[in-house]
């Protein structure tokens, strides 16, 4: 994250912005985050809800513009958005439950879950999707109209690009073999493992997992020309609030879902800087987390969680508008945050 903001604190009018203050003192950094984030919505370079936590406190959590393309519906704290491949943590925190419980390991093959695969699925392991270095091609996007077509792509796939745990490529094969995992081994959707085992647990009651039944608070992304997306037809997406984003990561970090040893693990890289692990971005000392990132975007939507373990704080931006702004607006909310 190089991106640079001169902060300059001007006094702005509080235009189509809701704020919660009612769990949080509006102290001398919520006032400057206020300030800032006011001047980034009025110049049309963010729509959506931020979240900021200190010290396991909510410091400011606001909501900038509407949620629909009319913009007819101004945006509330209440309002879920797709958070793009932040979604990817809750698959790989399910495996971590189900390898607790003993049902799978890590360095199992694919074939011994699913012997119907082709040949490659003897070199695959769980490891290796989860680090992508799995070597599966990417997603036949053209072939994919429904969530049936993706395991019979996968039983289509001939060869690998490379051997498994070589080389690093991120693409979305290697999270839609997990969710197969997850439903074969733990007996049920993967919607309902991860509404049963991760959102229930955690009282996380806005998150859901596509496809959508209900769209009832649903922020509805739409482009600059106020063009409405269309929906998501596939299982493994994510939509919830900033707040049950915070309560996901505030326990995941404190172990209280899977262990300290299965967070290392999920954290761990690919041997090159660029490459992301289960958890995006994961910084470790003595195998203790220090920061943890991760992004996300899904048509027009963008999603941002940043949590510095060191100075506890944590910042999550959820956007309905995409404006490519939001690793600018984080720094410049650090900023504030680091004095």
């Amino acid at each position: 994250m190089t991106h640079i903001f001169k902060l300059t604190f001007i006094a702005t009018a509080f235009l189509f912005m809701s704020c919660n203050f009612s769990a949080q003192t509006k102290d001398y950094y919520s006032a400057r985050i206020d300030s800032l984030m006011n001047r980034f919505h009025n110049n049309g370079m963010f729509n959506g809800n931020v979240l900021v936590s200190k010290n396991n406190k909510i410091i400011y959590n606001c909501s900038f513009g509407f949620a629909d393309a009319n913009k007819t519906t101004k945006l509330t704290s209440d309002y879920k958005f797709n958070i793009g491949s932040i979604t990817k943590e809750f698959s790989a925190v399910a495996l971590m439950q189900l390898i607790e419980k003993g049902e799978l390991a890590l360095n199992d093959k694919i074939s011994k879950i699913f012997p119907e695969l082709p040949e490659w699925s003897n070199k695959v392991s769980i490891r290796d999707l989860l680090q992508y270095t799995s070597g599966l091609p990417d997603v036949n996007w053209k072939k994919i109209k429904s969530n049936e077509d993706i395991f019979e792509d996968l039983k289509a796939i001939d060869t690998l690009n490379f051997d498994p745990g070589t080389q690093y490529d991120y693409n979305n094969n290697n999270f839609f073999l997990r969710l197969s995992i997850i439903e074969k081994i733990g007996g049920m959707s993967y919607k309902d493992y991860v509404q049963q085992n991760i959102f229930k647990p955690l009282k996380m009651n806005s998150a859901e997992i596509t496809p959508i039944q209900e769209n009832h608070n649903i922020a509805k992304g739409f482009n600059n020309k106020l063009i409405e997306d269309k929906s998501d037809f596939l299982v493994g997406g994510t939509f919830l609030t900033t707040t049950d984003l915070l309560k996901f990561l505030d326990n995941l970090h404190s172990n209280k879902i899977i262990s300290k040893n299965s967070l290392f693990e999920l954290g761990q890289h690919f041997n090159k800087e660029d490459t992301q692990s289960a958890l995006g971005e994961a910084k470790f000392k003595n195998k203790i987390l220090l920061e943890h990132s991760h992004d996300g975007r899904g048509g027009s939507y963008e999603a941002l969680m940043i949590t510095n373990m060191k100075n506890s704080f944590s910042i999550i931006l959820l956007s309905n508008n995409y404006q490519g702004k939001i690793f600018e607006i984080s720094q410049a909310i650090i900023s504030i945050l680091n004095n």
